[in-house]
């Protein structure tokens, strides 16, 4: 039986998305720092281009919310630039409203970006990745996927549904040599967050989180060097806060205690 192993980045083709800004910004400075070729995608043109300039990458300005431009990504991006050998799932966006509050389009805007776009992409990479015997696949999850909090109800429906779906495809890819990794942070020093501080839906909820000490801001760099040493040692979970293991440990144990019971159930 073939199992994942350990992942050379060096040489390695990599595409990042949610890239132009934040922790895909930092992923992909750091898989280019490891000697990857990078391939980053996002909505913000601008941005991303000084940023494939500087890291010696290829910029593919594309909007996730739309479907076509979601199921062309990956064929265009391996016409381009060649075949993924690691493909970074991390763009996203919050949802910061009482669902009473919130538009129907947000809601399919944040679900179609958080949770449609990486199944997508991930069903893209995976005949390549299989064909070639090797490939590892990164999503960008939240503590809010593990814990729920008010006025963020669609956000956390769609990292709680990132979370089993990564779960699932990694019971699917069992005997390949395809890794995956799921990175559940919690504060990240990003305009992501400073959007979710400044709402005012959430005061009472961080007042609490703070006064326990139990939600530290990390920088997007700290996030990043995690995630890639996790690719590089094929581990499939990178969590923040640490204080918070706890709750990391109770969502997770129904997955491995289904890992468990499944076990040698499916043969490739």
């Amino acid at each position: 039986m073939v199992y994942a192993a350990a992942m050379e980045l060096r040489g390695a083709k990599v595409l990042v998305t949610g890239a132009s800004r934040g922790i895909g910004e930092s992923i992909a400075r750091q898989m280019a720092a490891a000697g990857a070729q990078v391939a980053v995608a996002a909505r913000s043109e601008a941005a991303l281009s000084s940023l494939a300039a500087s890291i010696g990458g290829k910029a593919f300005a594309v909007d996730l919310t739309d479907a076509a431009a979601v199921t062309a990504l990956v064929p265009r991006v391996e016409a381009e630039f060649g075949p993924i050998d690691v493909l970074v799932n991390n763009a996203g966006i919050e949802s910061i409203a009482p669902l009473d509050m919130e538009t129907d389009a947000s809601i399919r805007a944040v679900t179609r970006l958080n949770l449609e776009a990486p199944m997508v992409l991930t069903r893209h990479v995976l005949a390549g990745m299989k064909s070639r015997g090797a490939g590892h696949i990164v999503f960008t999850s939240s503590l809010a996927g593990s814990a729920p909090f008010p006025a963020m109800s669609v956000y956390c429906a769609t990292k709680a549904g990132l979370n089993n779906f990564v779960a699932a495809v990694r019971l699917e890819l069992r005997g390949t040599a395809i890794g995956t990794t799921l990175v559940a942070p919690g504060p990240v020093d990003t305009s992501m967050w400073d959007r979710l501080e400044g709402e005012g839906h959430l005061d009472d909820v961080l007042k609490r989180y703070r006064v326990l000490q139990l939600i530290p801001k990390r920088s997007p760099d700290y996030i990043a060097k995690r995630t890639v040493a996790a690719v590089t040692a094929n581990r499939r979970h990178v969590r923040t806060p640490r204080r918070l293991s706890a709750v990391f440990w109770l969502s997770e144990s129904p997955r491995r205690l289904n890992e468990l019971i499944l076990k040698g159930a499916m043969h490739k």
